[in-house]
């Protein structure tokens, strides 16, 4: 089966083409970041704008690379839900129309899912796992008990990890994506330079909050004059990297125990990030568990891991209509 895999949920444009769920025989993506950098984050309206100019461009290379007409794919997949509706419009209405012209069956996937079941672009991994999604609009936990079949566990009560980020770059004027440009520049600092605070949930609770820490560091920088941080610059991003680190590997980790459970998935944009990646790899070892991360590209939002998912719901038989709406809130 040869599925066509479209994802405009946020500010990057992508499309991918799947055979049999398992080979990517071409994966693109029209990234936005030097659109929405002088802002410091995405502008929903700009993000539609870009999808619009971008998404048959993109739609027709990925086509191309993979040799593949319309005519032969078997079935569509594009992500209708959560995300900026704006931005799900664009890709939902373009395959919709495809879909008609075409005579191709089409289903809209939730991101979230595709976003759980990406590892396995990657590799295969037993069921039950544990998967720790952690991007720029997300910060949730959940158990994957099978396709199709997964449990709520835990999420942010307030800012996404990635958005944490976003913000704390902004304030410290290092530019726009902040996880990946703070990533780098703690590299140099000492993480242990400054004491941040990391928010501890009730007994029982999954949930994560950066709210606090993000605070805690606008106080440092504003009780500071900006020559005296600005030289320390490297040892406040190690030293937030390192809280945020901790805060979503605690609650990862103890789920895990309590529920017996020995994989553990990393997914999302957040989880491309070196210091994540290690601290979680050092502490499932000494647990005894596993541990799976995507490569990075397949982490951050892509059309493989919409094909992915299409593809288990084309297969079972799935098909939705021209009534299919876009759901900005969707849940999973």
């Amino acid at each position: 089966m040869i599925v066509l895999g479209v994802e405009t949920s946020c500010d990057d444009t992508a499309a991918a083409v799947l055979v049999d769920g398992r080979t990517v025989i071409a994966n693109l993506v029209s990234s936005q970041d030097e659109v929405h950098s002088p802002f410091g984050g995405v502008v929903p309206e700009l993000a539609s704008r870009q999808h619009v100019r971008h998404i048959l461009p993109i739609i027709d290379g990925a086509l191309t690379q993979a040799g593949v007409g319309l005519s032969g794919l078997d079935g569509i997949a594009v992500t209708r839900g959560p995300g900026l509706v704006g931005s799900l419009l664009v890709g939902l209405s373009v395959i919709k129309g495809i879909s008609y012209r075409w005579d191709i069956p089409y289903v809209g996937v939730n991101h979230l899912e595709a976003h759980l079941l990406a590892i396995f672009l990657d590799r295969e991994v037993s069921f039950p796992y544990l998967s720790l999604l952690a991007s720029g609009g997300h910060t949730l936990l959940y158990l994957v008990r099978d396709f199709g079949a997964y449990q709520y566990l835990g999420g942010t009560r307030d800012d996404a990890a990635g958005e944490a980020y976003d913000k704390v770059a902004k304030m410290m004027g290092l530019g726009y994506p902040g996880g990946r440009v703070i990533d780098q520049l703690s590299k140099s600092g000492n993480s242990r330079a400054i004491s941040f605070p990391r928010a501890r949930m009730k007994r029982g609770s999954y949930d994560f909050s950066f709210s606090g820490l993000k605070t805690a560091v606008w106080h440092y920088l504003k009780e500071r004059e900006k020559d005296a941080w600005e030289a320390q610059k490297a040892d406040i991003a190690a030293s937030f990297q390192e809280a945020v680190v901790d805060m979503l590997v605690a609650p990862t980790l103890r789920a895990a125990r309590e529920l017996g459970v020995k994989r553990i998935v990393l997914t999302g944009g957040v989880a491309a990030n070196s210091r994540l990646r290690q601290r979680m790899t050092e502490a499932t070892r000494a647990e005894g568990m596993e541990v799976h991360v995507p490569p990075p590209s397949l982490c951050t939002d892509n059309g493989a891991m919409i094909a992915l998912t299409g593809y288990h719901w084309l297969k079972r038989g799935r098909r939705d209509d021209l009534r299919l709406n876009a759901d900005a809130d969707l849940t999973l």
